[in-house]
Protein backbone atom coordinates (compact mmCIF):
# COMPACT_ATOMS: atom_id res chain seq x y z
CA UNK A 1 0.00 0.00 0.00
CA UNK A 2 1.41 3.24 -0.93
CA UNK A 3 2.03 5.61 2.17
CA UNK A 4 0.09 8.70 1.89
CA UNK A 5 0.51 11.02 4.45
CA UNK A 6 -3.84 12.08 4.13
CA UNK A 7 -3.56 14.43 7.37
CA UNK A 8 -1.76 17.27 5.97
CA UNK A 9 -3.24 18.37 2.92
CA UNK A 10 -7.11 19.24 2.39
CA UNK A 11 -9.76 17.16 1.32
CA UNK A 12 -11.14 19.60 -0.82
CA UNK A 13 -10.38 23.19 -2.27
CA UNK A 14 -9.57 25.65 0.65
CA UNK A 15 -10.96 28.95 1.15
CA UNK A 16 -6.82 30.22 0.68
CA UNK A 17 -6.61 28.14 -2.68
CA UNK A 18 -10.40 28.40 -4.13
CA UNK A 19 -10.96 31.09 -6.59
CA UNK A 20 -14.70 32.25 -7.02
CA UNK A 21 -16.25 31.39 -10.42
CA UNK A 22 -19.08 32.92 -12.25
CA UNK A 23 -21.04 29.65 -12.52
CA UNK A 24 -20.67 29.18 -8.39
CA UNK A 25 -21.81 32.99 -7.80
CA UNK A 26 -24.68 32.63 -10.18
CA UNK A 27 -25.71 29.08 -8.79
CA UNK A 28 -25.49 30.82 -5.17
CA UNK A 29 -27.45 33.43 -5.91
CA UNK A 30 -30.21 31.57 -7.62
CA UNK A 31 -30.53 29.74 -3.94
CA UNK A 32 -30.54 33.23 -2.68
CA UNK A 33 -33.17 34.73 -4.71
CA UNK A 34 -35.22 31.92 -3.91
CA UNK A 35 -35.01 32.41 0.01
CA UNK A 36 -35.89 36.15 -0.99
CA UNK A 37 -39.20 34.90 -3.18
CA UNK A 38 -40.18 32.95 0.53
CA UNK A 39 -39.85 35.89 2.38
CA UNK A 40 -41.30 38.22 0.19
CA UNK A 41 -44.14 35.67 0.10
CA UNK A 42 -45.45 35.93 3.73
CA UNK A 43 -46.05 39.84 2.78
CA UNK A 44 -48.57 38.31 0.31
CA UNK A 45 -49.95 36.08 2.70
CA UNK A 46 -50.37 39.18 5.42
CA UNK A 47 -52.00 41.17 2.68
CA UNK A 48 -54.31 38.53 2.40
CA UNK A 49 -55.39 37.65 5.43
CA UNK A 50 -55.23 41.81 6.37
CA UNK A 51 -57.91 41.60 3.31
CA UNK A 52 -59.79 39.31 5.10
CA UNK A 53 -60.03 40.19 8.54
CA UNK A 54 -60.82 43.76 8.81
CA UNK A 55 -60.66 47.62 6.96
CA UNK A 56 -57.64 48.78 9.05
CA UNK A 57 -55.76 45.96 8.88
CA UNK A 58 -55.63 45.96 5.37
CA UNK A 59 -55.01 49.47 5.57
CA UNK A 60 -51.78 49.49 6.90
CA UNK A 61 -50.32 46.25 5.19
CA UNK A 62 -51.75 47.97 1.59
CA UNK A 63 -49.70 51.03 2.69
CA UNK A 64 -46.89 49.70 2.81
CA UNK A 65 -47.01 47.56 0.16
CA UNK A 66 -47.86 51.01 -1.85
CA UNK A 67 -44.93 52.90 -0.26
CA UNK A 68 -41.90 53.73 -1.64
CA UNK A 69 -39.87 50.87 0.66
CA UNK A 70 -42.98 48.65 -1.16
CA UNK A 71 -42.36 49.66 -4.16
CA UNK A 72 -38.71 49.33 -3.91
CA UNK A 73 -39.36 45.71 -2.47
CA UNK A 74 -41.38 44.10 -5.20
CA UNK A 75 -39.46 45.45 -7.94
CA UNK A 76 -36.72 43.29 -6.33
CA UNK A 77 -39.29 40.41 -6.01
CA UNK A 78 -40.07 40.78 -9.82
CA UNK A 79 -36.23 40.50 -10.31
CA UNK A 80 -35.35 37.71 -8.09
CA UNK A 81 -37.78 35.77 -9.70
CA UNK A 82 -37.36 36.24 -12.78
CA UNK A 83 -33.14 35.58 -11.87
CA UNK A 84 -34.72 32.21 -10.03
CA UNK A 85 -36.79 31.12 -12.97
CA UNK A 86 -33.99 31.55 -15.35
CA UNK A 87 -31.24 30.05 -13.13
CA UNK A 88 -34.03 27.16 -12.96
CA UNK A 89 -33.87 26.58 -16.97
CA UNK A 90 -30.58 26.81 -16.76
CA UNK A 91 -30.18 23.71 -14.64
CA UNK A 92 -32.60 22.11 -16.87
CA UNK A 93 -30.25 22.88 -19.88
CA UNK A 94 -27.29 21.11 -17.67
CA UNK A 95 -29.56 18.49 -16.83
CA UNK A 96 -30.16 17.80 -20.48
CA UNK A 97 -26.19 17.69 -21.35
CA UNK A 98 -25.95 20.92 -23.06
CA UNK A 99 -23.91 24.07 -22.44
CA UNK A 100 -21.61 22.24 -20.11
CA UNK A 101 -18.06 23.81 -21.03
CA UNK A 102 -17.09 26.34 -18.84
CA UNK A 103 -17.28 29.42 -21.33
CA UNK A 104 -20.96 28.45 -22.14
CA UNK A 105 -21.66 28.20 -18.52
CA UNK A 106 -20.21 31.81 -18.17
CA UNK A 107 -22.07 33.88 -20.52
CA UNK A 108 -25.19 31.73 -19.63
CA UNK A 109 -24.71 33.26 -15.92
CA UNK A 110 -24.39 36.75 -17.78
CA UNK A 111 -27.41 36.22 -19.20
CA UNK A 112 -29.17 35.58 -16.28
CA UNK A 113 -28.35 38.78 -14.64
CA UNK A 114 -28.76 40.22 -18.05
CA UNK A 115 -32.29 38.21 -19.14
CA UNK A 116 -33.90 39.01 -15.52
CA UNK A 117 -32.84 43.06 -15.34
CA UNK A 118 -34.55 43.02 -19.64
CA UNK A 119 -37.68 41.13 -18.09
CA UNK A 120 -38.38 42.95 -15.01
CA UNK A 121 -38.15 46.83 -17.10
CA UNK A 122 -40.67 45.19 -19.64
CA UNK A 123 -43.03 43.84 -16.22
CA UNK A 124 -42.02 47.59 -14.94
CA UNK A 125 -43.45 49.31 -18.48
CA UNK A 126 -46.22 46.99 -19.36
CA UNK A 127 -47.81 47.61 -15.59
Amino acid sequence: MADVNRGNRPLSPHIQIYRPQLTSASSIFVRITAIACFVMSFFFIWWLLAASSSENAFAFIDGLMRSWLGDLALLGLTWAIFYNMLGRLRHVIWDLGYCLEVKTSEKLGIGMFAGATVLTLITIIAV
